[in-house]
């Protein structure tokens, strides 16, 4: 993602002109179209759950690849329909994708492992993407590209510290070497279903919360560090506010959803 969202303000490629296309995401407009992300996400996503559960789930392989190619495909679509992106746009961001998980395929296991490694690993893991946001390519004009990059980079830094925390703490079991390949996936029962949804709202109700508190604390703290009037809705905008406020934020959302939630879960009974 930060590849992608970096390349569209080296490019600057523009989106489809208006008319003849009719733009119905307004958010984005002032974003520069190439590669799409969105078409880079959807890829990655259904593409690596693919790779990855070969191995682990005995599944028609056929079916998962037709199941991989129709959400990509599908979410490419859209961005074409809302008048996003271009067809170059989207066949931009596949195979942009496709050449990174060809090239990173390979390293997928040692990455795994360099989680649980070190008790240095979360330093790195919080400067390198801080310091690559808040060093993002200068645009010619405010766009929510950076700011939008900076939320995908810290959710993703506190997703992988989540996994560190739960590891060199133990508050998981240590996976073994060798997992076996399930064969058998559990029918979806009413009774899994009630839980399923159950978790998912004590996960989110915590996750809003958290979201909403950090955010508010790390805005006040760079207000009153930087002087700024609170009520300056601009001020967010600024790179030494918008970078440290929404990374702080979303790496706070990240560890929340992979540690803190399934604590709440187990302290629950719903594990």
């Amino acid at each position: 993602m930060y590849i992608g969202q970096v390349a569209k303000d080296v490019l600057k490629w523009p989106r489809p002109f208006s008319p003849p296309v009719v733009k119905l995401e307004k958010r984005v407009i002032a974003e520069y179209g190439m590669p799409s992300t969105h078409a880079m996400a959807a890829t990655a996503i259904s593409f690596t759950l693919l790779i990855s559960t070969t191995g682990r789930y005995q599944y028609p392989f056929v079916l998962g690849l037709m199941t991989a190619v129709a959400f990509s495909t599908l979410v490419s679509l859209s961005r074409l329909y809302t008048g996003m992106h271009t067809v170059l746009d989207v066949l931009g961001g596949i195979l942009i994708t496709a050449i990174l998980i060809v090239l990173t395929y390979p390293a997928w296991t040692l990455i795994d492992r360099l989680d649980s490694a070190s008790p240095l690993f979360p330093v790195c893991v919080l400067v390198v993407p801080f310091f690559l946001c808040y060093n993002y390519p200068v645009s010619d004009y405010y766009s929510p590209t950076r700011a939008d990059t900076t939320t995908i980079m810290a959710a993703g830094a506190g997703v992988t510290i989540g996994f560190w925390i739960n590891h060199f703490f133990q508050l998981v079991s240590k996976p073994t070497e060798s997992l076996p390949v399930i064969q058998n996936i559990p029918p979806l029962t009413s009774d899994l279903l009630v839980l399923g949804l159950t978790k998912f709202t004590v996960g989110i109700v915590l996750i809003l919360l958290v979201r909403q508190l950090v955010q508010n604390l790390s805005l006040q703290v760079l207000y009153s560090w930087f002087k700024v009037v609170t009520r300056n809705k601009e001020a967010r905008q600024r790179l030494e506010i918008e970078v440290p406020y929404k990374f702080v934020t979303y790496t706070s959302v990240g560890i929340c959803a992979t540690t803190f939630v399934p604590m709440l879960h187990r302290f629950l009974g719903l594990l």
